[in-house]
């Protein structure tokens, strides 16, 4: 009898979970789709801001600098996106900055070759092309494990009850991103957290026209409302008198990306320059790849399960991952800061929303690619003749994109706290409903009363 490939395999879909009415391959109507789209966009910048925000000053780089890598690192996670979700594991998963990156990236930028650079601007372009060949370097390993097979081998020692508590760490092990930083700012993120937790778990079956407005879209209703507050307590000089830390936190207005966004300005390859390579940073960077790895891998299981769909098998995992190097090539290649990973908030938006559409992930890559190109064109270019009007609406739309995505990215990141503290909490959650998991959890229960 002939030996069957791996990919003729059928692989029946999980039970579905209650309440879920679009899975992976069901999709909601068009209007529908685009607002929950723009949530996972939403969602996805409070990484895209606090990483470079984080980052760049520490390079040298100043206000100009860090919007260009905001939008550059969104452009790059709209474009990784689309790839995994169309040729790696197709499953709906955001693939954004990741914090593994941050502290090897750190010991980059205090290597003396470069931090005694006298110039802060040739200082960060030095640095940034240092990160970029670290990154271009330490993507083959993903490359090679995935498309090699290597790890799809590797995972299918990958027992449920071995996975079950990387699943539930992935989760729980990310609340140093929630509550502390929500700590940091009590006035906006608790308010923020009650509600979010009040609309999106005690009021989900509040339905208008059959739709369950407050579960599907309760994470644009919260930040709306916030964020509306939060501008209202800081032009009104709530904070004038507060310490530089509580302001930093608190405040709309100390982001400055609104100001510093440029005119239409599209991330291409080698923007910062030739990258320049060592042995040494590149090992660093291969250490948060590997750690990249393991979470992508519990992040592809929970994401499965959230969206109710087929457990991804050893070879289709073993694709993602392969694509996964593909999109941490690419971060090398345009210099985006920082290597990608799963956003794991964007799988916990799966199982708050229950919806788990393959195609609300790819318009919110789309979002993500057009909000980071477009920039604030000069109005008095765009205006007809005499008439003092825009000659399109679609003129408009270009002039304003930039600044408009620019301000959506100077929320307090003590807001997007407050949901990590809620959508962490799921994706640890969903460890419990991984296949043949139920002993374990039973026993879990049993420890815990």
């Amino acid at each position: 009898m002939a030996e069957v490939k791996p990919e003729e395999i059928s692989h029946p879909p999980m039970e579905q979970l209650q309440g879920f009415e679009y899975c992976i391959d069901s999709n909601p109507p068009w209007g529908e789709a685009i607002i929950l789209g723009f949530q996972h966009y939403i969602l996805a910048l409070g990484t895209a801001v606090m990483i470079p925000t984080v980052l760049v000053p520490m390079m040298g780089g100043d206000d100009g600098d860090r919007v260009r890598v905001v939008q550059t690192l969104l452009f790059v996670t709209g474009i990784n996106t689309l790839l995994q979700s169309l040729f790696g594991t197709r499953l709906p998963t955001v693939i954004g900055g990741s914090y593994a990156f941050v502290i090897p990236i750190m010991a980059i930028i205090q290597d003396p070759s470069l931090s005694g650079i006298p110039d802060g601007h040739e200082r960060f372009l030095e640095t940034m092309k240092a990160i970029q060949g670290a990154l271009i370097v330490s993507s083959s390993i993903q490359i090679i494990l995935g498309y090699s097979q290597l790890w799809g081998i590797f995972s299918r020692f990958f027992s449920p009850v071995g996975m079950t508590p990387v699943v539930a760490l992935l989760g729980f092990g990310l609340f140093e991103r929630g509550f502390p930083v929500v700590g940091r700012c009590v006035e906006i993120g608790l308010p923020m957290l009650i509600l979010f937790v009040v609309l999106s778990q005690y009021l989900k079956n509040i339905q208008i026209k059959e739709i369950p407005i407050l579960e599907r879209f309760s994470l644009f209703i919260c930040v709306a409302l916030v964020w509306a507050y939060a501008q209202i307590l800081t032009s009104g000089g709530a904070y004038k008198n507060s310490a530089e830390v509580t302001q930093n936190n608190c405040r709309t207005d100390r982001a400055n990306l609104i100001s510093s966004a440029p005119w239409i300005k599209i991330p291409y390859p080698l923007q910062w320059g030739a990258p320049t390579f060592n042995a040494g940073q590149s090992f660093g960077i291969v250490s948060a790849v590997l750690v990249s790895l393991v979470e992508s891998t519990a992040s592809y299981k929970a994401a499965a399960r959230l969206a109710s769909a087929t457990p991804p098998p050893a070879h289709i995992l073993s694709r993602g991952i392969g694509w996964q190097g593909i999109g941490i090539l690419l971060d090398g290649l345009f210099g985006t800061g920082t290597g990608s990973t799963v956003s794991v908030e964007n799988v916990g938006l799966l199982g708050s929303t229950r919806i788990g559409s393959r195609r609300v992930i790819q318009i919110s890559a789309g979002f993500m690619i057009f909000f980071s190109m477009l920039g604030e064109q000069n109005m008095s270019l765009l205006r007809a003749k005499g008439g003092g009007r825009l000659l399109t609406p679609l003129h408009f739309i270009l002039s304003v994109a930039g600044k408009f995505g620019a301000l959506f990215a100077s929320i307090p990141f003590t807001i997007f706290a407050a949901v990590y503290c809620v959508l962490f909490g799921l994706v640890g959650w969903s460890s419990c409903f991984l296949p043949d998991d139920v002993l374990w959890c039973n026993a879990m229960q049993c420890c815990l009363g």
